[in-house]
């Protein structure tokens, strides 16, 4: 078998990067004081941090060009607000506060203990006053404020609660559905037996933002001290909670950074200690963590500088930065520590660099070329966070070559001296005549019979237990056994994945929003949004009995999908259905183009009708009508709703006589990530596993290495994947991120440890992997100790979007330092693919 490599990228890009080694070693103060200033001008870009702050929810966890975004649109071209209010046929969610009043244990909440407390809550909202009162600024129909339903029916009169049978979910007219919940009714009958919960909103004109803005913080201040009250629980929530509740939950972060850097500081001097005084890297380790420290100042300052917006998930880059600059570090310490020590400075260096430099550059090249392709998705959170961290992994890469290698060279000049680590002061040689007794005034030991530092113990227990052991073929057998395994339960938690983001998981644990909407869920679920139906055609005939058989025939198609309501009663009547039944009577003749306008006018006018046709210049421009869905209760129900009501809007368009719908709810703008989420994340996985092996192709001199290292990146996915899925971590915008790490550090291992295997000069591919193994195998725990180090404090935030980023990245560290350090040596072994010619004469197992 000819040998086939790729070194002609390779061998001139280390060779280019050991005279850049050189150079730093020469002129150590340059590239030590250079980056520092570079950093601290650019950090001055953090005084823009508040400018850039992108919290937005809906423009930051939603598709940015969602089909409900352009829908929405068709809905405001068409329908323009109204001053008589309806919440029915509202664009957006509106401004508003609301109440959920819940019985205590279980009971009835219909009754008039319960009912006078609901009364007392209504008068004390009404009450609350931030300069204004909310009678100034409610939203108002037929100039009232919008009215609670149970109260209305109630009018004050408690008597009334055991005198009136309350029918549900439709009470004279009125739809109850979302105002009554837990709702138990008579035997025979529709009439409410019990209920368990009250729901109250408070809606506010839209034409103030900044005095809406100060009673809905009112309304919060004044609920979140509300006292406990006897007979019921009372959780609210504003159209402004999610926000503020987003923002409290990216500020709760910021007191967990000091803490992961003096972590990441102390795990890495530890993982560098030495006893001997003049070899021990405690600087070295320290300048390793204030490199990335620098490069996160400098890189968040450059695009802060440039106007990048800055939304919540960016606030856990750094802790992924610290474990890839600290990973960088730990790689060029082992190839310093291979370089002997009696050379100059200038040598090792640059030997270094050599070594370590094309190592170090692939992984960047992949990391950052994996976060740049994140930048596709749809979701700006996404983006956002792809930006800061591809820009922050570009100046690590940068600084680590520069400002650390200054550091490294300083170091070895120290050394060179044979100088005390802490007080820079000549100590004797271990070795020497002169040396005392007190090991702590000693130093510069080193191995004889290779003229390199002292192997590290854990470099030995790799070279002398680990790799012996892992290629018996016993072990082998046993690997692949545990790696089959290990496929086949990722592949399940794969089929179990959810799709989509929950709202409440953007609050942090604790928050009054969580309970509001675990209320919302436990009894408001039986009905779901109220769709609108939009009918955009100009030239639609509402007139011709043909064209309205066939809007008939639509209509009846929405009515039939499993999550639409057959209750006639619940779903409004249309204005069309009402024209229609009303106008005969008053002779006018339906049928007839000229008196169907000319009548038109004024029955939308009288009949409450207007906000649902916009009848412009004799045309009827668009018309709406409602559907009411029932039991969507999960994220699947959401979606298999949105994709239905999607899906019979599009076969309405083919009938015989095309009837052009558009179907819209506010809540279909979140609903939109189901649409894209599952399909995005496949098209950046498979362009960056790409890119990731054409990157691999150039810098690996082996290309069917290269392939193993995709492989390698594909069964880390489907590990994390479905791992993550039996976590009760769900497919959304915020897990989008963490795959695409994934890709980035199932790289980092397996690209180390490959390059190792193929560039090492020993002969049979047991032994290859030894050497790799020896090389690297404790570079690599140290890199994912050091990078767990830097997530694991994320465990104990109060925020679900930081919390899934650490478990996530425990997942992607612990399987990517377990393919790079068993799995991949052992697969390597079996089939020798990046082995020489003369190789494939050497045994592949060992006893």
């Amino acid at each position: 078998m000819a040998k086939c490599n790729t070194n002609c990228i390779e061998k001139p890009i280390s060779a280019a990067f050991g005279n850049f080694g050189r150079v730093v070693a020469r002129y150590p103060s340059v590239f030590l004081i250079l980056p520092l200033l570079v950093a601290a001008a650019l950090g001055s870009g953090f005084m823009y941090l508040d400018e850039r702050k992108a919290n937005d929810i809906e423009d930051q966890f939603t598709p940015v060009n969602g089909p409900a975004k352009q829908e929405r649109k068709t809905v405001e071209e068409y329908f323009s607000p109204s001053e008589e209010f309806s919440h029915l046929r509202l664009s957006t969610e509106g401004t508003y506060a609301s109440l959920i009043i819940t019985v205590l244990e279980g009971a009835n909440i219909l009754t008039e203990a319960a009912l006078t407390d609901i009364i007392e809550i209504d008068r004390q909202v009404k009450n609350i006053s931030t300069g204004n009162t909310y009678e100034n600024l409610c939203a108002k129909t037929k100039g009232k404020c919008m009215s609670n339903l149970v109260l209305d029916i109630l009018d004050d009169d408690l008597n009334k609660i055991t005198s009136t049978a309350i029918r549900y979910p439709v009470y004279n007219g009125t739809f109850l559905g979302t105002s009554v919940g837990g709702v138990e009714l008579e035997t025979e009958g529709s009439e409410i037996r019990s209920a368990k919960a009250v729901r109250l909103f408070y809606f506010l004109k839209e034409d103030n933002t900044t005095l809406n803005t100060r009673w809905l913080t009112g309304f919060l201040e004044f609920f979140s001290n509300y006292p406990e009250l006897k007979t019921v629980h009372v959780s609210y929530f504003t159209s402004l909670s999610r926000q503020k509740e987003i923002e409290a939950s990216s500020d709760s972060i910021i007191p967990f950074f000091s803490i992961t850097y003096a972590l990441a500081i102390n795990v890495s001097i530890f993982s560098c200690l030495r006893l001997d005084c003049v070899r021990n890297k405690v600087w070295v380790a320290v300048a390793g963590v204030l490199s990335t420290g620098l490069a996160v100042l400098a890189s968040f300052g450059l695009l802060l500088f440039c106007g990048m917006p800055f939304a919540m998930t960016v606030a856990s880059s750094p802790f992924l930065i610290l474990g890839i600059g600290v990973d960088d570090m730990f790689i060029m310490i082992a190839c310093w520590q291979k370089t002997k020590v009696k050379d100059e400075v200038e040598d090792r260096l640059a030997e270094t660099y050599k070594e370590a430099a094309v190592s170090i550059t692939i992984t960047t090249l992949t990391d950052v070329m994996s976060f740049y392709i994140g930048l596709l998705t749809p979701f700006r959170s996404v983006q956002s966070f792809c930006m800061y961290t591809s820009t922050a992994i570009l100046f690590c890469y940068i600084f680590n070559i520069t400002f650390f290698g200054a550091c490294l060279a300083l170091n070895g000049r120290r050394e060179k001296g044979n100088k005390h680590w802490l007080t820079c002061m000549k100590v004797p040689e271990v070795d020497s005549v002169d040396a005392p007794g007190n090991v702590c005034c000693v130093g510069g030991a080193y191995d004889k019979e290779t003229g390199t530092d002292e192997a590290m113990p854990m470099d030995l227990f790799f070279k002398n237990h680990y790799s012996p052991f892992l290629t018996k073929t016993w072990v082998k057998i046993s690997v692949c056994l545990i790696y089959f395994g290990y496929l086949a339960v990722g592949i399940y938690g794969c089929l179990q994945l959810q799709e989509g983001l929950d709202l409440k998981h953007l609050a942090p644990d604790g928050s009054y929003v969580g309970s509001y909407y675990d209320d919302e869920d436990r009894f408001f679920s039986s009905y779901g949004p109220n769709v609108m139906l939009v009918v955009t055609d100009e030239n639609f005939q509402y007139w011709n009995s043909d064209a309205r058989q066939n809007l008939d025939l639509c209509l009846e198609n929405f009515q039939n999908l499993s999550m639409a309501s057959k209750d006639s009663e619940i779903s409004p009547i249309s204005w069309l259905t009402a024209y229609l039944k009303s106008g005969p009577s008053f002779g006018i003749n339906v049928d007839n183009e000229t008196q169907f306008k000319q009548s038109l006018p004024t029955f939308l006018m009288l009949s409450g009708f207007s906000e649902d046709v916009n009848f412009t210049d004799n045309k009827i421009l668009a018309s709406r009508m409602f559907i009411q869905t029932v039991n969507i209760r999960t994220a699947v129900d959401e979606k298999n709703m949105l994709n239905a009501f999607r899906e019979t809007a599009e076969r309405c368009g083919k009938l015989q006589t095309a009837v052009n719908v558009t179907v819209y709810h506010p809540a279909f703008i979140y609903y939109d990530q189901y649409a894209v989420i599952v399909g995005n994340t496949i098209q950046n996985i498979v362009v960056a596993t790409c890119v990731m092996l054409v990157i691999s192709l150039f810098l690996i001199p082996n290309p069917l290495c290269s392939l193993w290292v995709t492989f390698a990146i594909a069964s880390i996915i489907v590990g994390v994947t479905g791992f993550m899925a039996l976590w009760d971590v769900s497919l959304d915008s915020v897990s989008m991120i963490n795959l695409v790490i994934c890709i980035g550090f199932s790289v980092d291992f397996s690209a180390h440890i490959s390059y190792a295997f193929v560039t090492s000069e020993k002969l049979s591919v047991n032994e290859k992997a030894k050497d790799a193994l020896y090389k690297l195998g404790y570079p690599i725990i140290q890199g994912a100790a050091s990078t767990i180090a830097g997530v694991v404090v994320l465990a104990a935030a109060k925020s679900y979007i930081f919390r899934t980023f650490f478990k996530i990245m425990l997942l992607v560290i612990v399987f990517g330092a377990v393919h790079g350090v068993v799995f991949i040596p052992v697969f390597f072994t079996f089939l020798g693919t990046c082995a020489t010619k003369k190789t494939y004469n050497q045994p592949i197992f060992q006893y």
